[in-house]
């Protein structure tokens, strides 16, 4: 499970200093083949391989931002960071946003592209598999004092205020990648061409999306600045009467506030957004 070497191939040394030959000669029988210390790499090659592909999935579109070389090295220097430590590789990158933190220099100098483009990535895994709880039907609403009523979000809801539109530039990028099946250099350079046009179109600009899953399938639904307010003070636990208050405070009070804000409920609640 340690990190590989030179050319990828096993360290020479164990973490205690031995030489792995004599550590792998403990471990593993030679056979007419190879050696104890050769038959025990091909694990530890498969092994980081494994890793490095999960996590090259997962960050299609940081990989895309950053560019092959480089996220090659930022995903090695993670990698060490924070190794996996959980039965399921869905977690591996779960520190990256911290270790971005911790090590800006990987970022830079495009800090919120980089660091906004990880947390849509771990949104994403967190709207695939996390939990779905049982859905409230509003009609419970009626007559009720919104001063005492608290709604959860499901759990797989990431709300995000983003620096760039990398909700379409994401959706652009893994529909590229499925070039990946087509085994040919041509193919692959479309794929580059694609990533690098793409990366050159984004510009800043704020946007707030919610990353859910509905029926299956993981979406980004934009949302206005009001609705994002509401629903994050939601998520925070706040009463629906505090949720709107938040909107006064914040100045984003549309007009026509009852209808909206009416047609927003009926809109989460037909998503399957609110939970027990």
């Amino acid at each position: 499970m340690r990190p590989l070497g030179r050319n990828d191939g096993m360290q020479a040394k164990a973490a205690d200093g031995r030489s792995m030959k004599s550590v792998a000669a403990g471990i593993i029988k030679p056979n007419d083949r190879l050696t104890s210390f050769e038959r025990l790499e091909i694990y530890n090659r498969q092994y980081w391989f494994r890793l490095k592909d999960c996590f090259y999935d997962d960050y299609t579109g940081l990989r895309a931002i950053l560019g092959d070389r480089r996220f090659e090295s930022l995903a090695l220097a993670y990698l060490k960071r924070y190794p996996s430590e959980c039965f399921t590789l869905r977690n591996l990158g779960r520190n990256l946003l911290k270790f971005l933190a911790e090590e800006p220099r990987w970022a830079a100098p495009d800090q919120r592209l980089v660091t906004d483009m990880a947390r849509l990535e771990w949104a994403h895994i967190e709207a695939f598999d996390n939990e779905a709880r049982p859905e409230v039907d509003l009609s419970f609403l009626a007559g009720k004092d919104p001063g005492r009523i608290r709604l959860k979000l499901q759990p797989h809801i990431t709300l995000l205020e983003l620096g760039y539109e990398l909700d379409e530039f994401l959706i652009k990028i893994k529909q590229g990648e499925r070039l990946r099946d087509e085994a040919s250099n041509a193919m692959e350079m479309r794929r580059g061409h694609l990533r690098n046009r793409l990366r050159r179109r984004l510009k800043p600009k704020t946007i707030y999306v919610a990353v859910h899953r509905f029926k299956d399938s993981v979406f980004y639904k934009r949302l206005e600045r009001p609705q994002f307010r509401m629903l994050s003070a939601l998520q925070n636990k706040a009463t629906i009467a505090e949720a709107c208050d938040v909107l006064v405070e914040d100045g984003t009070v549309p007009q026509d506030i009852g209808g909206k804000v009416k047609m927003w409920f009926e809109t989460w609640a037909a998503l399957g957004w609110f939970c027990e």
